[in-house]
């Protein structure tokens, strides 16, 4: 049995298509908006960015009934009177609600703490920059393609610099280019770079993954970087100081990630650059990172 618990706090845009009714919200107000939920509590709400990953996700508890994987929290700007569809919605889709936290139209961000999440995944930047700026990993998610060959096992990508890592090479590629930034890293290669935002999520994906035999977890993940030779050695050397095995490693030298991502079948990528997650969102899933110097 996996002991390794996972806490996910996501926003109700996050996980459900709610175009529709906010733009009632946008065009006739917040009373109209009450009203149109309430009609509309029955009618299942469609997925949103990050549902096919909370779906895997929460299935992970299917053989851990007693002690669950993941549990999933919602944080919504919606009141507790307008939420009732969202509840709806996710009991339809059997996604194992266990807590919510309803701040009628306040940032939620504040509960990510005592909720104890390991992940905050919003449509709400602010929210996911404050949050980030607190030291908890969060994302922002962006209107994006998912992959066209779904499967049963989950599947997530990383982006090294300013997300599973610190941006501290980074600054010195932006400060100073390519080139020392090469030489940095290659007279660096057995100094472990510092943690990112991302860091200690890893570390519990991998803890989950160590519970299962090998080949047999439900979970694999990449790290796809824009890094390439020299610069690949630390990275490496990194991963082992923390003790983390990462189950593919893209060192595209500067390529578009996008095409290696839907390759890899990602359920979702996350990176600090937004030309990057451009391009990811084109076949995946994607998250922003508001993360590190790219961000200032």
């Amino acid at each position: 049995m996996v002991k390794t618990r996972l806490v996910i706090a996501i926003s109700s845009r996050a996980l459900f298509d709610l175009s529709e009714s906010h733009g009632v919200f946008e065009e006739k107000g917040l009373e109209e908006y009450r009203k149109y939920q309430v009609e509309n509590e029955n009618n299942p709400l469609k997925p949103g960015p990050a549902f096919n990953l909370i779906q895997k996700l929460t299935s992970l508890n299917k053989n851990n009934q007693d002690a669950p994987i993941v549990e999933l929290v919602l944080l919504s700007r919606n009141s507790a009177d307008t939420g009732l569809r969202i509840f709806n919605s996710i009991k339809t889709h059997d996604l194992g609600l266990v807590r919510a936290v309803f701040t009628s139209g306040q940032s939620p961000y504040k509960y990510i703490s005592p909720l104890e999440a390991d992940l905050f995944l919003s449509t709400d930047s602010e929210d996911v920059q404050k949050a980030l700026n607190s030291g908890f990993a969060a994302a922002t998610l962006l209107p994006s393609k998912l992959s066209k060959e779904p499967s049963d096992q989950l599947k997530i990508a990383f982006d090294g610099d300013a997300v599973i890592f610190s941006d501290e090479a980074e600054k010195v590629f932006q400060d100073n280019g390519l080139k020392a930034f090469e030489e940095n890293e290659k007279g660096s290669a057995d100094k472990p770079l510092p943690g990112g935002p991302f860091a200690r999520f890893l570390q519990i994906l991998h803890e989950i993954q160590k519970a299962y035999p090998e080949g047999e977890s439900p979970i694999q993940t990449a790290l796809v970087t824009a890094r390439g030779a020299p610069a690949h050695e630390r990275v490496i050397k990194t991963l082992r100081a923390w003790d983390i095995r990462i189950d593919e490693a893209l060192f595209l030298g500067g390529k578009e990630k996008g095409p290696f991502l839907e390759a890899f079948g990602a359920d979702i990528f996350f990176d600090d650059q937004k030309k990057h997650c451009d391009s990811a969102r084109n076949h995946v899933a994607t998250g922003h990172v508001p993360y590190g110097i790219k961000n200032k």
